[in-house]
């Protein structure tokens, strides 16, 4: 069971802190892939505030995820009180788990649960040692050392302020001590709801135990409530998926400033440079070099590709043996074919480019085929809007052209085609042509003499001896 219908007021956010974005995944997600890597047999997640978003963040068509509905914010006990039904018929051990522990390893959860299961008690939970347990649920211990109770920070006296062992949001408990036991807790609090964490003290005074797994590193069982704790979170993911990239064969100049999410994949024997982004569903093939500052969304790159600095690439496909950059920007929907080459402040979109095709410099190419090894020469515009509409430009194989060129779409450049530099080309070129449009060139011989040094200086001394006339 995963509680998500919380407010998370120390987010300050319109959107429900179980959303954000934390390395590539919805926070809540995470939970859920955690707790279905470690082998539970159905997840059910408890939604409330904002719920249709926290529902899609989870995945809604996962047959093994189910979810609950918390008509009211009425804390943590009511929370799982509103999933009594989902489970009605359910004998077993449940894990209930915050939905806000982005960090958490499915080996950690196993380790739990085999814990519990071994410590014969009803009730089992994850503590953690923390210096600065501000905002967390203390852990009050008798003096042989059983847990007693959980008390919340606002409900707190100083000395148990003072306490460093915090709670963690992590539960272990047979669905037969649960739900009996949990409607006698009382909102008798600071916050007038009610607190799973009463259970605890519930199920001491019946007579039972309540066993506490103390985990050893807690910035991975740590509840994210605020801007700073989602940046340490995301800190924390990259950091372990650097760690276990470097680990199958990647080299990392600088883990410490590469950020690559959770799902991105990455071949042996690539290089990454320092600053580089891999976002998203992002798939990196072997010995592909990425340069400094680049950043990879959603996208694809063939092995032995190399982007130079720089380069911005989203949602597109890059063959084998490519070479993009430096500065170049692949927007969406850009497709090229191996050994293509992208070069210095190009932007592409929705093109497919052919192989050995290239395009060097300072060149927009929207909306358009592009055939095998075709020449685009600098400063090239494919002009795809027509005010209404986006239309398309097809240039064919062995196509050559020339610099500062417009083609304004729909036109067609078939195969072996020349443009001249500086043309605008409206209609279609045969196959191999030379096309050119441009103002024919006038010469005017010593035309700018009338504007030399001399010419001026000529004209102020007729201008002064006028005046003294």
């Amino acid at each position: 069971m995963i509680l998500a219908a919380g407010l998370g007021k120390r987010m300050l956010s319109q959107s429900s802190k179980l959303v954000h974005n934390v390395a590539g995944r919805p926070m809540v997600r995470h939970v859920v892939e955690a707790a279905k890597a470690a082998g539970v047999a159905r997840t059910v997640v408890v939604i409330g505030n904002q719920a249709d978003d926290v529902r899609r963040a989870v995945g809604e068509n996962d047959k093994r995820v189910g979810f609950a509905y918390q008509d009211a914010q009425r804390g943590t006990g009511h929370a799982v009180l509103s999933a009594e039904r989902h489970l009605a018929e359910y004998e077993g051990d449940v894990l209930i788990l915050n939905g806000d522990l982005p960090v958490l390893r499915p080996d950690t959860l196993t380790r739990f649960a085999d814990f519990h299961r071994s410590s014969g008690a009803p009730l089992s939970l994850v503590t953690a040692a923390v210096e600065s347990p501000a905002g967390y649920g203390r852990i009050i211990r008798t003096y042989n050392g059983d847990v007693s109770r959980i008390v919340e920070e606002a409900d707190a006296t100083a000395e148990e302020r003072a306490i460093k062992e915090i709670n963690c949001g992590i539960y272990c408990v047979d669905v037969a001590w649960l739900w009996d036991p949990l409607k006698r807790a009382r909102a008798d609090n600071a916050q007038r709801e009610i607190y799973l964490t009463d259970l605890v003290e519930i199920l001491r005074r019946d007579g039972h135990k309540v066993a506490a797994y103390r985990h050893p590193e807690a910035e991975e069982v740590l509840g994210v409530n605020d801007r700073r704790e989602l940046a340490a979170a995301t800190r924390a993911l990259h950091r372990r998926k650097a760690n276990a990239l470097m680990v199958s064969g990647v080299t990392i100049l600088d883990p410490e400033t590469t950020y690559i999410d959770v799902d991105v994949k990455v071949g042996q024997d690539t290089i990454l440079e320092p600053g580089v982004m891999l976002f998203g569903a992002t798939e990196i093939g072997r010995g592909v070099t990425i340069g400094a500052g680049s950043r990879i969304t959603d996208s694809v790159v063939g092995d032995g590709t190399a982007l130079l600095p720089y380069c911005v690439v989203a949602s597109s496909r890059i063959g084998r043996a490519c070479r993009i950059g430096p500065f170049a920007h692949l927007r969406p929907d850009t497709q090229l074919d191996e050994e293509a080459r992208i070069g210095n402040f190009v932007e592409t979109k929705k093109i497919r480019m052919g192989q050995g095709s290239k395009a060097n410099h300072l060149t927009y190419l929207g909306d358009a085929e592009i055939g095998k090894h075709a020449n685009i020469g600098a400063g090239t515009i494919t002009c795809n809007y027509d005010g209404v509409q986006k239309l398309r430009t097809i240039i064919e194989d062995e196509v050559f052209i020339g610099s500062d060129t417009q083609l304004v779409a729909p036109v067609r450049v078939r195969r072996g085609a020349y443009v001249g530099a500086g043309s605008t080309i409206t209609k279609d070129v045969p196959p191999y042509s030379l096309a050119i449009s441009r103002a024919q060139q006038v010469v005017k011989e010593d035309w700018a003499k009338r504007f030399s040094p001399a010419a001026r200086e000529k004209k102020r001394d007729k201008g002064k001896n006028r005046g003294g006339g």
